[in-house]
């Protein structure tokens, strides 16, 4: 039977640095958590991985906003991973990881699946966390990640890419996330189960074939 549960964690920056595109992860996630309020209890100071941090634990989703600075966040992503399973007594196929960050190369929400294996596009969080957590350590592993788009400045070069990540959103870009990237988040955490459950069962049938 298909149940597994699933670890979701957000990629930002903690203060002075939490209210900037770069943490558009935190903020899909509070807003997903807000869709499945029913099921998904408001998020609130957890200690993880020897850190605190926010953390909304529900039936079947763990939403964890890292504490981590984004360029180093690998170390506490893979500690805080390691000891869920552990805390869950549950294998690794039976606890989803999804990392939930932003994107330059999509409009502001626009919400998109992402391979584990696909390419960091450049992203230091996503890289760092591709260095401290090796998918073939963990056998029938279902990891995945979805990005949220924040948009892109007009110039791309280093510093004017820099400037406008770490730039504090306004309130239409809040807006704008809370009432696309909440809901695509969700519809994402949807679709990546059920693509699990048919691979799964598909995996199962040939073993038994």
């Amino acid at each position: 039977m298909f149940s597994p549960r699933f670890l979701v964690v957000s990629l930002g920056n903690p203060a002075p640095y939490a209210d900037t595109l770069h943490s558009a992860g935190h903020l899909a996630l509070v807003a997903a958590q807000k869709q499945l309020q029913g099921t998904q209890p408001p998020f609130s100071s957890s200690r993880y991985a020897k850190k605190s941090a926010q953390a909304s634990v529900g039936p079947k989703y763990t939403f964890l906003q890292s504490p981590a600075v984004m360029n180093v966040s690998g170390l506490w992503v893979a500690r805080a991973y390691r000891e869920i399973l552990a805390d869950s007594d549950v294998g690794s196929a039976d606890m989803g990881l999804i990392l939930v960050h932003d994107d330059l190369e999509e409009d502001l929400g626009v919400v998109k699946i992402r391979k584990w294996e696909r390419s960091h596009r450049g992203h230091n969080g996503v890289k760092s966390v591709n260095a401290s957590l090796r998918r073939a350590d963990y056998q029938g592993s279902l990891w995945a990640r979805i990005s949220v788009g924040i948009g892109r400045p007009a110039d791309r070069d280093q510093r004017s890419v820099s400037d406008y990540v770490l730039r504090p959103m306004s309130q239409h870009q809040k807006m704008v996330l809370a009432e696309k990237a909440g809901p695509g988040v969700v519809a994402a955490l949807m679709e990546l189960e059920s693509q699990w459950q048919k691979d799964t069962v598909q995996a199962a049938a040939k073993e038994s074939a």
